[in-house]
C-alpha cells in the first residue's frame, strides 16, 4: 500500500511514467475468518468463568476486580440473550422465585437508550435449577423492582462495549495465547455458544429460536447446519 501511494505520487509528479503496483491490491485475495457465528466450547466457556472468577488477569490496582462481572458471563451462557437484554433487566422482569424471566427490553450501549428488543417481541424464559441459583446469589435482601439484576459498579447500566473492550477482551486474548481457549472470540459469541450447546444437547430449534429471541429460520439456516465438528452415524 505504501509503494503503491509512493509511485502514484511519482506518477503524477511525473517521475515515472506509469505505476508498477496500480492495480495490485485488488489481485491479493485475503483470507478472513468469518467467526461472526462461531461458538466456545463448554470447557472454553468454563475456563473463561474461573477466569474472572478468580481474577486471574485482573490488575493488582485495578479499581473494579474483574471477578465483579463474573455473574454477568455467567448469565449470557445460561441464558443466551442478548447483552443489550442481559443489562437492562430489573428485578420486576424476574418471577419471585427466580424460575421465570421476562426479556422485553434492552439498554443498547451506543443510544443508551432503553428500549424494545432487537425483534421488538418479548418473551418468558424458564430457568434452569442453575440459573435459579445465580440469581439467587446475586439477588439483594432489599431491593426494589426499579432495581437493575445485573448493574455496573456504581449501579448504572453495564457499558458492554466498554466491557468488551476493557476486560472482556484482555482476558480471553490471554486464555487463547496459553492455550485455554481455541480462539479469541467477542463475548456475543457467548449467545452463539448457548445456541449451539443446546441443538448439541436435543433441543428443538424451534424451541430454541423461542428461548433467545430469533426466527427458526435463523437457527436452521446458521446453527442447525453449522455444528463445530460432524460425524456420521452408523446404520
Amino acid at each position: 500500500v505504501q509503494f503503491n501511494a509512493c509511485c502514484k505520487w511519482a506518477t503524477k509528479s511525473n517521475l515515472l511514467d506509469d505505476n508498477p503496483f496500480a492495480g495490485m491490491a485488488n489481485e491479493i485475495k485475503k483470507t478472513v475468518r468469518d467467526t461472526s457465528r462461531e461458538a466456545f466450547s463448554l470447557d472454553e466457556m468454563k475456563s473463561i468463568i474461573e477466569a474472572f472468577a478468580t481474577d486471574r488477569y485482573s490488575p493488582k490496582y485495578a479499581p473494579v476486580p474483574h471477578s465483579y462481572y463474573t455473574a454477568y458471563v455467567r448469565f449470557l451462557l445460561a441464558t443466551g440473550c442478548r447483552p443489550e437484554e442481559a443489562v437492562a433487566l430489573k428485578w420486576q422482569h424476574i418471577a419471585p422465585d427466580c424460575t421465570r424471566i421476562y426479556f422485553n427490553e434492552a439498554v443498547p450501549s451506543d443510544t443508551k437508550i432503553r428500549g424494545n428488543t432487537k425483534t421488538q417481541k418479548a418473551r418468558h424464559f424458564p430457568c434452569n435449577q442453575s440459573l435459579q441459583n445465580l440469581l439467587k446469589e446475586i439477588k439483594p435482601e432489599e431491593h426494589t423492582p426499579e432495581q437493575l439484576v445485573l448493574p455496573a459498579p456504581r449501579g448504572k447500566v453495564i457499558d458492554y462495549h466498554n466491557f468488551l473492550n476493557r476486560i472482556w477482551s484482555p482476558v480471553v486474548e490471554a486464555l487463547a495465547s496459553e492455550g485455554e481457549v481455541e480462539r479469541y472470540l467477542p463475548q456475543y459469541n457467548i449467545r452463539h455458544t448457548f445456541i449451539t450447546l443446546a441443538l448439541e444437547h436435543g433441543m428443538d430449534a424451534k424451541d430454541v429460536a423461542r428461548l433467545v429471541g430469533n426466527s427458526p429460520e435463523i437457527i436452521y439456516r446458521h446453527y442447525a447446519g453449522n455444528k463445530r465438528e460432524l460425524f456420521v452415524p452408523e446404520f
